[in-house]
């Protein structure tokens, strides 16, 4: 499998997981959802806000790039996150709106990517203010297991409130080889 073709199934991986992470936290009451369980970002929907917050903050960053990403063009008009922490939706059904646009955003960000954008380095400043320059394919992978290692974070706690949110494996969409 080519990077590129391997980009694309993660953001389709991702797309597909924040639904049923989604659909599942829907079947939930509200206070429910805002509960402060003691994890990372508190409550199921501080933990969604934060996979919100940095996909956006990424992929800003990734808008910046000399080849001007025009999948990436409409996130001009999205304000920045001030951080990590953000609440940027204070209810579900927002936030779940804002998710699905930016994950689509994402599949047509990948779609479009070549193997010289991937070759390249990114120049950013994190959210501290320090400048940073790293490979592109590296950042993006990081990308994808930042969103991963969060949507486990919010799996778990779907899972303590008794919602179960259904098989989660990429397996299930990695074509067969014949």
């Amino acid at each position: 499998m080519k990077r590129t073709e391997h980009l694309c199934l993660m953001a389709r991986y991702n797309q597909w997981m924040n639904a049923k992470l989604y659909n599942a936290a829907m079947t939930l009451p509200e206070a429910q959802i805002v509960l402060d369980r003691q994890a990372f970002f508190g409550s199921i929907l501080g933990t969604l806000n934060h996979l919100l917050a940095g996909d956006t903050i990424w992929l800003k960053r990734f808008a910046q790039h000399p080849a001007r990403p025009p999948a990436l063009a409409p996130l001009q008009q999205v304000p920045q996150p001030q951080d990590l922490k953000t609440l940027l939706f204070p209810d579900l059904r927002g936030l779940w709106q804002q998710r699905q646009w930016l994950d689509s955003l994402i599949l047509d960000f990948c779609q479009a990517l070549s193997d010289a954008e991937l070759d390249s380095n990114l120049h950013y400043a994190n959210t501290q203010g320090v400048v940073a320059e790293r490979n592109v394919h590296a950042l993006l992978v990081h990308f994808f297991n930042h969103q991963t290692h969060h949507r486990g974070q919010a799996s778990t706690l779907l899972s303590q409130a008794g919602v179960d949110i259904g098989d989660t494996d990429l397996l299930l969409l990695i074509p067969s080889e014949v």
